[in-house]
């Protein structure tokens, strides 16, 4: 199998070292050479990865494509145009969205009701699941090929329906909402709640680590596209993560947010 990841971030870095560790051929696509060369510096890949620009010969039979962008619906849909016409009629088209619309997603890139989301957990392979949409226009082929594909990856597929925003992200972010809202009020520190949850619920780190983790903006970007499109006030993005966001203290990719991080990515 080949699987080709456009977009060499911490998911696309993450989906790669895994996929390839399982036997994978990989290509990790930039939007240029150095883009994607980039990526690879610091990591072992033990020569099971390619990379190439953003060019035809990157999408040379490739059995999937994976892409894992940032959570803009603009970049995305221009992204699938583009290579939409390079890729093999075969493979299949896969988005690493957490939150948007395959549908419309769908309809904006071109792409004839062909796309699915693949939510992927960062670091893919420890958090052993995915979060499939499977909009009602795909293929049954692609379906049961994408739940392969899961497998192959030693991944559970869960598969949720369409919508703003999928399962996993809705009750992940609502959890993450509340407890700033919390911190906001002064109930408790951001340590202390989210000591609740990892020792009163047995979570693996609270909402508010995990939102430092996943980035400040794009909880932001998520909540406030749901508050949106639903009109829900548990969707409203709390005054404090609107500060942090617009000093730039967007969780552990700066080394600040609701907790301090070290460069070597870990809590100080």
């Amino acid at each position: 199998m080949i699987l080709a990841i456009l977009g060499p971030g911490t998911l696309g870095r993450s989906l790669a070292r895994h996929a390839a560790s399982r036997g994978i051929t990989v290509r990790l696509v930039g939007r240029d050479e150095d883009h994607a060369r980039g990526a690879l510096e610091g990591a072992s890949w033990a020569g099971a990865l390619e990379t190439r620009a953003l060019e035809p010969a990157a999408f040379k039979k490739v059995d999937a494509v994976l892409e894992a962008l940032p959570e803009d619906p603009d970049l995305k849909a221009e992204a699938w145009r583009r290579i939409h016409p390079w890729l093999p009629g075969t493979a299949l088209r896969l988005t690493g969205s957490s939150s948007l619309s395959i549908r419309k997603l769908d309809a904006a890139s071109g792409l004839g009701g062909r796309l699915m989301a693949f939510h992927l957990f960062v670091p893919v392979g420890k958090m052993d699941v995915v979060e499939l949409v499977v909009p009602p226009a795909v293929p049954s082929e692609d379906a049961f090929r994408a739940s392969q594909l899961a497998k192959a990856l030693a991944l559970r597929p869960v598969e949720v329906q369409d919508g703003p925003g999928y399962a996993a992200a809705r009750m992940g972010l609502i959890q993450g909402l509340e407890a700033m809202r919390l911190l906001e009020a002064e109930s408790a520190s951001a340590e202390d709640l989210d000591a609740l949850m990892v020792h009163g619920y047995g979570h693996p780190v609270g909402p508010l680590e995990l939102s430092d983790r996943v980035g400040l903006d794009l909880r932001l970007a998520i909540a406030a596209r749901l508050f949106q499109e639903t009109g829900e006030a548990r969707f409203e993005p709390p005054a404090i993560l609107k500060e942090k966001v617009a000093k730039g203290e967007l969780g552990r990719k700066t080394g600040q947010g609701f907790f301090g991080w070290g460069p070597d990515g870990k809590r100080r």
